[in-house]
């Protein structure tokens, strides 16, 4: 290998693309052996270039390729610096170096988008040219050199140099997702909405998202992307909830609000059928009765019981007169002034008792009477 870059040296003079050659060594550490891979990483899809077969020639398939080689090379390297950490606080720190906005930082910060070939459409703004182009160079390295040569370039180069790795494991930028955790937390009721979605003058996408809580909205954020709008919009209210308690207490009495409408009983749709629940049978229990009862709304329970009431009352009275009655029919009479009709004063307690003659003798007498009435 030292052999081979050493007659790439010599050769370097007389190269054409010696110029190309200088600048590469100059951001990679090394000079490439196949130039071409690399000529391939700096041109965007805007030039419209293809092959001799119509095949378009641009950095898409190494970005493609750059993309799965850096999260190893970068998961690997948090994997052997954070020894003991969990695979939760390395799956963060390594999202946190490998996602758009850091690369972009790389690529300008290296001299990567002076480098890149494009129609001049696409890299007026922040819509990740750069941080594309930077996936598309690892993946002409791992082509050029292999696995070795892409762990030499971001620890040597990009770590050591650039980004301090501790750092950035212990910096919060993911927002929008620090912001979901504390409303689930609080179970505050959290939303994204969607105000404007325009164009900028060179026909890029531009979205703004606002933050709602529990109903109230809050800060807005404006980017290229869904992504990055409702990042910047995360991180302004974030710091809004931070600074202002009168925020805070307005967002938990929305909470209150609609957490006590919540739990408020909810009357379910009336039923249509006819049930003639009203009449009670006869060996019905008391029980029954009683559950009917409660069952009944309250206006008809309150007319039921006045009616009950008043038949009480009546049965009450009824009683009452027939007491009354019955205690007059049992007082004795008081005698009258006229003489009575019967007068039973001769009537003794003991009746005297007859002899046989005597029984027979007023027989004969009652039936001689009789026949005289009948002649």
């Amino acid at each position: 290998m030292l052999i081979r870059d050493l007659i790439d040296r010599i050769k370097l003079p007389f190269r054409k693309d010696k110029e190309l050659y200088f600048s590469i060594q100059r951001i990679v550490g090394f000079y490439p052996h196949h130039i071409d891979y690399f000529k391939q990483a700096l041109m965007h899809k805007s030039i419209g270039k293809r092959n001799a077969k119509g095949r378009p020639i641009n950095n898409e398939r190494l970005e493609f390729l750059g993309d799965a080689i850096l999260g190893a090379v970068v998961g690997d390297i948090v994997f052997r610096h954070f020894e003991g950490k969990r695979e939760g606080f390395l799956t963060n720190t390594r999202s946190k170096i490998v996602q758009r906005e850091t690369l972009n930082r790389l690529a300008r910060e290296m001299g990567v988008n002076d480098m890149i070939v494009s129609s001049g459409h696409s890299s007026s703004h922040n819509s990740y040219v750069g941080g594309n182009a930077f996936e598309a160079l690892i993946g002409a390295i791992y082509l050029d050199r292999g696995y070795d040569a892409c762990m030499r370039f971001m620890e040597k180069r990009v770590l050591n140099e650039l980004i301090n790795i501790d750092k950035v494991a212990y910096k919060e930028v993911n927002f929008k997702s620090k912001l979901i955790e504390w409303s689930q937390k609080n179970r505050v009721k959290l939303d994204f909405k969607l105000l404007e979605q325009t164009s900028d003058e060179k026909g890029s996408p531009v979205f703004t998202y606002q933050v709602v809580l529990e109903g109230i909205e809050c800060d807005s954020g404006t980017g290229y992307s869904k992504k990055e709008s409702q990042q910047q919009a995360s991180k302004m209210a974030l710091q809004r909830l931070r600074k202002n308690p009168q925020f805070i207490d307005s967002v938990f009495a929305a909470k209150a609000n609609r957490t006590k409408m919540e739990e408020e009983p909810r009357h379910g749709v009336p039923d249509t059928e006819q049930k003639e629940e009203f009449f009670i049978s006869e060996g019905q229990p008391q029980e029954k009765r009683e559950r009917s009862r409660e069952e009944q709304p309250q206006e008809q329970r309150k007319n039921i019981r006045e009616e009950q009431s008043k038949e009480q009352r009546e049965m009450v009275s009824e009683k009452r007169s027939m007491r009354e009655t019955a205690i007059e029919e049992q007082q004795p009479e008081q005698p009258s002034e006229e003489p009575d009709e019967f007068d039973l004063s001769d009537i003794s307690a003991a009746p005297k008792e007859l002899s046989r003659e005597e029984i027979i003798a007023a027989a004969e007498e009652a039936a001689f009477a009789a026949t005289e009435e009948a002649v």
